[in-house]
């Protein structure tokens, strides 16, 4: 759309779209969609906005439970953010995973939608434990690339900049982005489809830090405690086959002006 005149945007996704680790479920989420959409509001006035994703799902149940729904709604913009759920799976499949979004890209742009995505960032960075993942992100991406090439997908590269992996950019879980991470992957979708008045200070470094004392000795126990307290969980859900989003359906699954949003 010219000038950023997008009427109707819909997001799918996974629980990095439905706004985990910006808010919380007894205040209500926000997100990066729900920023991105601010972006959008703040263009287009009269923008309607709707929000599909839910936690815990793989990129081909997001084809599977969201593609429908919003080729229904009829968007001129849709972002399609989903697959580190796959990634962390054992029987993790680029090429497979890769499909099931060049699926959900061909056919929204195949109905006039304007589409934006994401890279991925290194996890092992922020995780050692997930060093094994490391090739499989970079595959993945790579694919991602491609595939949205092939459709005139626009890319938020959100792999690249060394400001993505600066741990105030993530929750305690290392696996969610935290408001800051939110607000700069909004503005990283704005500028991926040159929203009027976006720009690259997105890509910029926070603020210095103090250097936290310790040591070797005090990253180890922070690496101890948070195996304990997300790594565990996580992995006794996948023992029972069980997922973060059982039960759960889309916060916001119809067309509203952003101020109508449950959210704070």
């Amino acid at each position: 759309m010219p000038n950023g005149e997008y009427l109707r945007y819909v997001a799918l996704g996974d629980s990095q779209t439905e706004g985990l680790g910006d808010g919380d479920d007894s205040v209500g989420l926000r997100g990066f969609a729900d920023r991105f959409a601010e972006h959008l509001t703040a263009v287009n006035p009269g923008l309607q906005y709707a929000n599909l994703a839910v936690r815990g799902r793989l990129a081909g149940q997001v084809r599977a439970e969201q593609l429908g729904p919003a080729l229904a709604l009829r968007p001129d913009l849709a972002t399609v953010v989903a697959g580190v759920n796959d990634v962390l799976r054992p029987r993790f499949d680029a090429a497979e995973v890769a499909g099931h979004l060049e699926e959900m890209f061909a056919a929204l742009t195949a109905a006039g939608a304007h589409v934006a995505t994401v890279t991925f960032p290194d996890l092992s960075v922020l995780v050692p434990l997930a060093r094994p993942a490391a090739p499989r992100i970079a595959d993945l991406n790579d694919r991602i690339r491609a595939a949205a090439a092939r459709h005139g997908v626009a890319v938020a590269e959100t792999a690249r900049p060394a400001a993505v992996t600066d741990p105030r950019m993530w929750t305690d879980d290392r696996l969610h982005a935290s408001p800051i991470g939110h607000e700069r992957i909004a503005a990283a979708l704005a500028h991926a489809v040159g929203l009027p008045g976006s720009d690259d200070t997105w890509t910029h470094p926070l603020p210095p830090r103090p250097i936290a004392p310790g040591g070797s000795t005090m990253a180890m126990a922070a690496e101890l405690r948070w195996a304990a307290a997300f790594l565990g969980p996580w992995l006794g859900r996948r023992l029972r086959g069980r997922s973060s989003g059982d039960g759960r359906t889309a916060k916001r699954p119809a067309l509203l002006p952003l101020a109508s949003a449950v959210d704070p």
